[in-house]
Order: C-alpha cells, then sequence, then structure tokens
C-alpha cells in the first residue's frame, strides 16, 4: 500500500486523526512521532511522521461493562503546549462512535468543559465549569471517572498527582465521587483493562464541502495497524474499482474511487479485512457497514 495525505477533520469522532501527516514525497525524511511511555506499553512504538512534529499519548475512557474499570484509547495532537488540556477535553467528549457505541460512560452533564488546566510541581490542577456539578451521583462511575482523570494526565512527564477544582474552588463532590479530604487522585493502574484486538471502527467518505461526489472511502480502524487485506465491495459483491492507499498514522485503508458519482450516505459497503497492530494483536471480520459521509 502507498501513503496517501490525509488532513481532513472527519468530525467529532475522527478529530484525533487531525493535525499530522505523511507526504507523497519519497525522499521526505521520516521521523518517529513522540510517544508518551504509556501510549508505548499499550499500543506498541508510533508510527512516523515526515515532520516529527505530532505526539501520541493515551486517554482512559471508563468501562460502561466493567465497573469501575477504565479503557486505553490512542490519540494523536500536534499541540504540545496543550497536550494536557486536549487530553481531558477529549475525555469530555467522549467515544461513543462505530464499533465502541456503548461501551464507555458519558457521565458528564451538558455544558460542561475545561476552564483550565494547570501544573506546579508534581501535580496537574484541572478546573472545570460549574456545570459539572450537575452530574448524576454515582460513587462507582465517579472514582472510574476520576481514575480515568488521573491515568490520562499521569503518563505525561512530571506528574505524579490530579487534582480537581470547579470554577477555582475545592469540592467535596464531583461527579458523584467523594473525597472529602480534597487529597490529590493518584493513578491506579490495576482499573486498566488491556485493549481488545483491533477493530474496525467506521466506513467514511470524504467530500469537499457543498460538493455532489465523494473524494475517498476510508475504512478506519481503532488504532495504528498493519493491513494484511483489505477489500471493498458493494452489497452485491461487485468490488468497489479504485487505488489503495494507506492512512497517516497507519489508522486506515484509503480508496480513492475511479467513479466517484456512485457513493451515497448510509449505503451498504461490505468490508472483507486483516490487520495486525504493533504489539501483534491479529484480528478479521466480514461484514456490511453504512457508509458515513463527511466533508471538510
Amino acid at each position: 500500500m502507498r501513503t496517501t495525505l490525509i488532513l481532513a477533520i472527519l468530525g467529532l469522532a475522527l478529530v484525533f486523526m487531525a493535525g499530522c501527516s505523511k507526504k507523497q514525497t519519497p525522499s521526505a525524511p521520516s521521523a518517529r512521532v513522540s510517544a508518551t511511555a504509556v501510549y508505548e506499553k499499550y499500543f506498541g512504538p508510533a508510527p512516523t511522521s515526515d515532520k516529527g512534529t505530532c505526539f501520541a499519548f493515551v486517554i482512559f475512557f471508563p468501562s460502561a461493562k466493567a465497573a469501575g474499570k477504565v479503557v486505553p484509547f490512542p490519540f494523536f495532537t500536534f499541540d504540545e503546549a496543550s497536550l494536557k488540556k486536549v487530553a481531558v477535553e477529549r475525555l469530555l467528549g467522549g467515544m461513543d462512535i462505530g464499533s465502541y457505541k456503548g461501551e464507555f460512560l458519558q457521565p458528564f452533564p451538558v455544558g460542561a468543559h475545561v476552564v483550565g488546566v494547570s501544573q506546579e510541581n508534581a501535580t496537574v490542577t484541572v478546573n472545570f465549569s460549574k456545570e459539572i456539578l450537575n452530574a448524576a451521583a454515582n460513587a462507582t462511575a465517579g472514582k472510574a471517572v476520576m481514575n480515568a482523570l488521573a491515568l490520562t494526565l499521569s503518563q505525561f512527564s512530571g506528574v505524579k498527582d490530579v487534582r480537581l477544582q470547579v470554577e477555582g474552588k475545592d469540592e467535596e463532590n464531583i461527579l458523584g465521587y467523594t473525597n472529602p479530604r480534597k487529597q490529590p487522585m493518584v493513578a491506579d493502574v490495576a482499573a486498566v483493562e488491556q485493549p481488545s484486538p483491533p477493530r474496525l471502527l467506521s466506513i467514511t467518505a470524504v467530500k469537499d464541502k457543498g460538493a455532489t461526489n465523494i473524494e475517498e472511502v476510508s475504512a478506519y480502524f481503532d488504532r495504528p495497524v498493519d493491513i494484511r487485506e483489505l477489500k471493498l465491495s458493494f452489497k452485491g459483491g461487485k468490488p468497489l474499482a479504485g487505488d489503495l492507499f494507506h492512512s497517516v498514522f497507519d489508522m486506515a485503508g484509503v480508496l480513492k474511487p475511479r467513479d466517484t458519482s456512485q457513493f451515497k450516505e448510509n449505503m451498504p459497503i461490505k468490508v472483507r479485512w486483516q490487520v495486525v497492530d504493533k504489539l501483534g494483536r491479529q484480528a478479521e471480520g466480514d461484514s456490511v457497514w453504512p457508509l458515513e459521509v463527511k466533508e471538510h
């Protein structure tokens, strides 16, 4: 597979794919994306970038299936100065997309946002807006969210514990988790579930805003993978004709179709795939997916 350039932000579901790119210039030097040790622990060596300005890290989402547990998910950004704030904002945004629908808790109330993230010595303080206090009381879920925050932030250099505030003030109860002493949260590594084998996340077509025809069709995976097999066809079995590429971050197979007029929102696409992630976890599938269409 060849390498293609994907710069479009495919909505909130695929925002982690934006910001870094691989150029098609054959002579461009390749540099490994800067990754946290936690990223490498759960997802292996980070992919490469011709610019070398991207950063790979992990966001821990509270599990909806295993009480008190959190699940690691890989993310990428080019904004080194606000890594911690980006991480917390993405945690608030949730990950209720594609094959992960319903698997993660989303306890954050509507309107809740991050006012600021600061660090003093080894302690990071996350300051939330007052809407965070509208969260339903659930001690188990609240503890999982606190642990998700602590694990996500403690992966960054120099961070040992995390404090939470609301509008600059300490609170005894946030997100249903009571901490009467208002002590820093220490990450509990035992709460982390090992990542499952790679998953196909979605089948998404991209087009220019207002355009009639799409530009490309991508099979997105939930992490960087080596694609051993990827076949896209119409539901009846007719193959989608075109050139196949490998995307930025190794997270998608991208088809440049020869006939761009035949794709419609929600049309069924049959996908046969086989991949292996950077730690050797293998997965495959053969199923029909509805085509999502995004504009950029």
